[in-house]
C-alpha cells in the first residue's frame, strides 16, 4: 500500500487574515472557532505568515514593555516565512520538516501559495494511534 499523503491526513479549510488585523481581533477569531492559529495571508490570498496562541501569548507576556501594544497586528506577531507543503507530500517528509523547524503545524497549499490546509502534529497523532506512518 502506498505511502499517505498529506492532503489525507490534513484539516481542510483555513481561516486567515490579512496582515493589518489587530492582535485583539485575532484572538476573538481563535478564540471564537477553536483553533489555536490563522494563516496570514496578503491581498493576493498567498500564505505570508502564521500567528498562532502562542505568538499571541508571547506578545501579551512582553506588553508591560510596549506602550504600544493596542497597534500591534497579525503583521508584527506573526511567524514567517511559512512552511508549507502540498498536498502531495508524503506524511514522512511532513513529519521530518515538523521536527526539523521545530514548529506544530505546517500550512497546505496549492500552486506554491494558496492556503487549502493546516497538518498540524495533532492531525498527525489522531491518524498514528497504534500504526506506524506507512504502514497503512
Amino acid at each position: 500500500m502506498s505511502e499517505p499523503r498529506v492532503g489525507d491526513w490534513m484539516h481542510r479549510g483555513v481561516i486567515t487574515c490579512p496582515p493589518d488585523t489587530p492582535a485583539a481581533e485575532v484572538a476573538t477569531t481563535m478564540d471564537s472557532a477553536d483553533i489555536s492559529a490563522l494563516v496570514v495571508v496578503n491581498r493576493q490570498g498567498a500564505a505570508v505568515g502564521v500567528i498562532s496562541r502562542t505568538d499571541l501569548i508571547n506578545a501579551r507576556f512582553v506588553q508591560p514593555y510596549m506602550k504600544h501594544w493596542r497597534g500591534l497586528n497579525a503583521e508584527h506577531l506573526m511567524t514567517k516565512p511559512v512552511i508549507s507543503v502540498s498536498p502531495e507530500t508524503t506524511v514522512t517528509e511532513a513529519v521530518q520538516m515538523l521536527n526539523e523547524k521545530h514548529i506544530h503545524r505546517l500550512v497546505v497549499v496549492e500552486d506554491h501559495v494558496k492556503p487549502i490546509g493546516i497538518l498540524s502534529v495533532t492531525d498527525l497523532a489522531k491518524h498514528v494511534s497504534d500504526k506506524r506512518i506507512g504502514e497503512e
